[in-house]
């Protein structure tokens, strides 16, 4: 099997990225995957004028991770706060459990760590995801017990089908 490479978004990517994260965590084709977010949100999972903000801006990456120029997964990675910040890591759902997720979040932690000299790594995570909190936990992630509001009434996040969801914020030293 080929491996895998490693590249930094740019605009043209925009429709494939959002394709690509709508899969992973909203709607039925996500049930493949254990990402699904469908029992608690629907509509969007990402805005396509928040992602382009998000590769044009300074210290801010989308980083795809491809095999033989077939898009399985992508992140963001940016530089906010004197740490990293790691979020929207999608792979597709057929290629989860694959190791194509461990894979790019090691390049996220790489860039944050050695291109930017950040010593730490922040993410925000729905703190009733369990079983993705403990996936992030066996990668080195702690829960910091820091809360945050989920923002409800704003769609590009999202439509809860739940009135008690927030974020929880986990952190790794670099």
């Amino acid at each position: 099997m080929t491996e895998l490479s490693f590249r930094p978004a740019t605009p043209a990517d925009i429709p494939a990225l959002v394709e690509l994260v709508t899969s992973a965590y909203r709607g039925d084709v996500s049930r493949q995957g254990w990402t699904t977010e469908a029992d608690l949100l629907d509509g969007a999972r990402i805005d396509p004028g928040v992602l382009r903000r998000d590769i044009e801006r300074p210290h801010s990456v989308v980083v795809l991770a491809e095999r033989e120029d077939l898009l399985l997964a992508c992140a963001h990675v940016a530089e906010g706060d004197g740490a990293g910040y790691f979020g929207m890591l999608s792979v597709r759902p057929d290629q989860q459990g694959g190791g194509v997720g461990k894979a790019l979040m090691s390049e996220a932690e790489r860039i944050a760590r050695e291109d930017w000299k950040l010593p730490a790594m922040r993410m925000t995570v729905i703190d009733v995801r369990d079983e993705l909190i403990a996936f992030y936990e066996r990668r080195g992630y702690a829960r910091t017990g820091i809360k945050k509001p989920f923002p409800y009434g704003d769609e590009r996040f999202g439509i809860p089908k739940r009135d008690d969801l927030r974020f929880e914020i986990l952190e790794k030293a670099l």
